[in-house]
């Protein structure tokens, strides 16, 4: 019982979620992007928001961004959110993460073979801040 309570208070006070919750969550938020919706609307539906986790952590939604470009100056805008589990370990790697893909503001694609494909295509590198 005092567990029960505990998990309550977690859940009403401070917004604490599962890693699977977040999981779910976004998985389902996959389902309403549509292809062509800009940058914000396509944040709108998958969420921006720090998640408290049950084991006393934090989860950033969405995960990480990054910019990828080539020397012809294409530019591509990446967004990855927290989708899958591979394993048990506590530790979120990037075959874990759905990558969202954005060209000038515009949702192009996402998930990991569309970026790889994209990847090679126009022959991007992890923009450096040099």
């Amino acid at each position: 019982m005092k567990k029960l309570l505990v998990l309550l208070l977690c859940l009403g006070l401070t917004g604490c979620a599962s890693l699977s919750g977040i999981r779910i969550m976004n998985r389902q938020n996959l389902l309403k992007l549509s292809i062509g919706m800009t940058k914000q609307e396509a944040l709108n539906v998958m969420g921006t928001r720090t998640f408290k986790t049950y084991a006393d952590g934090t989860i950033n939604n969405p995960y990480r961004s990054e910019i990828l470009s080539n020397k012809e100056g294409r530019v591509f805008e990446v967004v990855h959110y927290y989708t899958d589990v591979k394993s048990l370990d506590g530790v979120i790697t990037d075959d874990e993460l759905t990558p969202l893909i954005f060209d000038n503001g515009k949702l192009i694609g996402w998930g990991q073979s569309f970026l790889q494909d994209n990847i090679l295509k126009y022959k991007l590198k992890l923009r450096s801040n040099e």
